[in-house]
């Protein structure tokens, strides 16, 4: 999916953030019901049944579904799979199997996108290293989402936490990207980089943040399906995604259930290191002052503060 070139970063009000974090809980469920139904001997295409029964019982539209043509409620990636892998029938869980699972969806035109990577059974050592280092690397990332920062600022926070965990590779051809009235808006964001550069992160702002991790070489290859991405030399891959608003509190996590609190905190990113921020109540959706009941009415402002952009990069699911 290539990115299109924008000249600005859509800013939400916070009744639009509210209706982003009713979609990342939508999506939260569906991970979590979808994940625990990973198993020896289940299909991908089971497991988008779950996918899509989970959502038409939230009364949620699939972000997935029908873009571009995409066939399915969620991308089931396994093994080399990096990203975009398409639900079959034929597609069975083996033992040792990794798969990355990843699903998006949509309330009241608003959107939330998130990933992560599951092994069927027991896995070597190196493979459960090269997953808790790519979900590591989204969480610092996540934790770097801080009004006025920069934009590279998250990318660099990515690609120092992956290199210290060990000789992985971050793919560099997909990315993530900006979210809101759209699943894939500008800007892109890299999961490598210099710091201080980009956009100007500020209040409103919601990135879908999604570290790729390899064990081989970073280069990738496209199947012929025309979604299927794969590691050009087979080698196992990692995908984890959150979608997060930049607010006055600090880095607010949409889709995940308590907001983020206990993924910085699993993750060595310690809360204190995020300025402001304010865990969600047990129901996963915040009810401060600040929250208007403006929930999507008028349009979304905007950032002219684009910076610049990597070339060459596809935006990732």
């Amino acid at each position: 999916m290539r990115r299109r070139r924008e000249s600005s970063v859509e800013i939400k009000t916070p009744g639009q953030l509210a209706l982003m974090r009713e979609a990342g809980l939508v999506v939260a469920r569906m991970l979590r019901q979808v994940a625990a139904a990973v198993e020896l001997g289940i299909s991908t295409a089971e497991l988008d049944a779950i996918a899509e029964r989970e959502i038409r019982d939230a009364g949620a539209q699939s972000s997935f579904k029908g873009y571009h043509g995409y066939p399915a409620t969620i991308c089931t990636s396994i093994n080399d799979q990096i990203v975009h892998g398409i639900p079959r029938d034929d597609a069975t869980l083996a033992a040792g199997d990794v798969i990355s699972i990843d699903a998006g969806a949509i309330v009241g035109g608003w959107h939330g996108d998130a990933a992560v990577t599951v092994t069927v059974g027991p896995v070597p050592d190196q493979v459960t290293a090269l997953l808790q280092a790519c979900e590591r690397a989204l969480w610092h990332g996540l934790a770097t989402a801080v009004a006025g920062r920069r934009l590279s600022d998250i990318s660099h926070a990515i690609e120092t936490s992956a290199r210290a965990s060990g000789s992985y590779r971050l793919v560099q051809e997909y990315t993530g990207h900006g979210i809101g009235s759209q699943m894939h808006m500008h800007p892109p964001v890299p999961n490598y980089g210099k710091p201080g550069r980009g956009p100007l992160l500020a209040e409103g702002m919601a990135l879908a943040i999604e570290p790729m991790l390899v064990l081989g070489r970073r280069q990738t290859r496209l199947l012929d399906d025309g979604w299927t991405v794969v590691t050009a030399d087979g080698s196992l891959a990692a995908h984890f995604e959150h979608t997060v608003a930049i607010t006055a509190d600090g880095p607010w996590v949409l889709t995940a259930i308590d907001g983020g609190t206990s993924g910085f905190s699993q993750s060595g990113v310690g809360i204190e290191q995020v300025a402001g921020f304010a865990p969600d109540s047990e129901d996963g959706l915040r009810q401060p002052a600040r929250e208007s009941a403006d929930a999507g009415h008028g349009p979304a402002r905007e950032s002219s503060d684009a910076g610049h952009e990597p070339a060459g990069t596809r935006l990732s699911g």
